[in-house]
């Protein structure tokens, strides 16, 4: 009963987002039909005033039997762009190839939705923002737990000073994989594409966007007990700006109930497991998610004082819903990206300086404007190594 409460309200919630511009339709393709992009397709037709025209997929193998009949396929991006000539374009390709298919829809001056990362190279990734600033075009960048109304409730309630000044992050990313999951796809079990890259740019994003920017990192990984060339555990300490020092471990080798998929109910595909990943410090109280506890001393800070805990309250939502609604709306020139190319070139620069300093020892300093700079070594590179899930 509770979950069809939640699940009407989440209805009523996009029809009421939708109300103002119900009667224009927006037309948009899908880039890479692999398990995102399928999901990406799934969502659309739960959404008045999306359509689906258009899937670009040049990899005969990927199943295409679940696509409507009226969607055309494409096996290149420019054809589609061409022929099709959709609204916007989700881009979910792989990601070595995220720079260059937003390009072509830059160039063709199509509004575009990038999955995360928004590229592997930090240096594609800056051009790609410069060329859609250049073509006044909105570029967003996929980063989806931010559209989760949990997310979004625990983010006002630090900037209203619930908790106070937020002191330390603890978030923990556990998960075990199995071995058909590498199997499937052998590049996952090359350098690059281990679980920093793959999963914990999630985490990351969320941390910038609870709790501000990163400005030193130090990280250490442990090699893959599978004999792959990629990480299996990883950790990393992350100072903010504003004092704050957050602690991110990840690993897909642990069998473990700490995970965000786990516990935020965002995939239906995962178990729930109804335990807390993230853990958020603060002068005055703490907070733990996605349970949105907050926990405070009663009469005054003071560890002698009990403490009591309160459940605050959020409209559950799917946040893959809300993201594609917002892109909508982006599109008829209603809202501003809430994820830009810019946010999301800045979380790819931490997980950057998380490879660089696990790969050296050394401290990385991160220089918003110009990109992650090693400090002691200078070490450069324009790639980071990225995969996709």
């Amino acid at each position: 009963m509770v979950f069809c409460l939640r699940k009407i309200k989440e209805v009523k919630n996009i029809l009421m987002m939708l109300h103002l511009d119900s009667g224009q339709l927006t037309r948009v393709a899908i880039v890479g039909y692999g398990l995102i992009g399928q999901r990406h397709a799934e969502v659309i037709k739960d959404i008045p005033g999306i359509e689906l025209v258009a899937i670009v997929e040049p990899d005969a193998t990927v199943s295409l039997t679940s696509v409507e009949s009226f969607v055309t396929i494409f096996s290149d991006i420019n054809q589609m762009l061409e022929q099709a000539k959709p609204d916007g374009v989700i881009i979910a390709s792989p990601t070595k190839l995220h720079a260059s298919h937003a390009g072509c829809c830059v160039a063709a001056r199509v509004p575009v939705l990038i999955e995360k990362p928004i590229s592997n190279d930090l240096n594609a990734a800056r051009k790609l923002i410069a060329d859609a600033n250049e073509a006044n075009l909105p570029l967003l960048v996929g980063h989806h737990r931010r559209y989760n109304s949990i997310i979004r409730r625990a983010h006002d309630l630090i900037e209203s000073g619930e908790i106070g000044e937020v002191r330390a992050i603890n978030a923990i990313c556990w998960f075990y994989k199995p071995d058909h999951y590498f199997d499937s796809a052998p590049w996952r079990q090359k350098a690059g594409a281990g679980p920093v890259s793959v999963n914990l740019i999630h985490d990351v994003d969320l941390m910038r966007y609870l709790c501000g920017e990163v400005a030193t990192v130090q990280a250490q990984f442990a090699r893959s007990r599978r004999g792959f060339e990629n990480e299996d555990v990883a950790s990393a300490i992350l100072e903010f700006k504003n004092g704050a020092i957050a602690t991110l471990t990840v690993s897909d080798s642990i069998a473990s109930p700490w995970s965000w998929e786990f516990s935020s109910r965002e995939n239906p595909a995962f178990p729930f497991t109804g335990q807390s990943t993230y853990f958020i410090g603060g002068s005055k109280g703490s907070m733990s998610l996605p349970n949105l506890h907050v926990w405070k001393h009663e009469g005054g800070c003071d560890w002698w004082n009990p403490m009591a805990c309160e459940e605050k309250e959020a409209v559950h939502s799917d946040p893959l819903t809300n993201q594609l609604v917002h892109f909508r709306r982006v599109i008829l020139g209603i809202e501003s990206p809430l994820v830009s190319g810019i946010e999301g070139t800045r979380s790819l620069e931490v997980i950057d300086a998380i490879q660089r300093a696990a790969i050296t020892g050394e401290l990385v300093q991160l220089d918003v404007s110009q990109g992650a700079t090693l400090i002691s070594s200078g070490l450069q590179s324009p790639e980071v190594i990225v995969g996709s899930q």
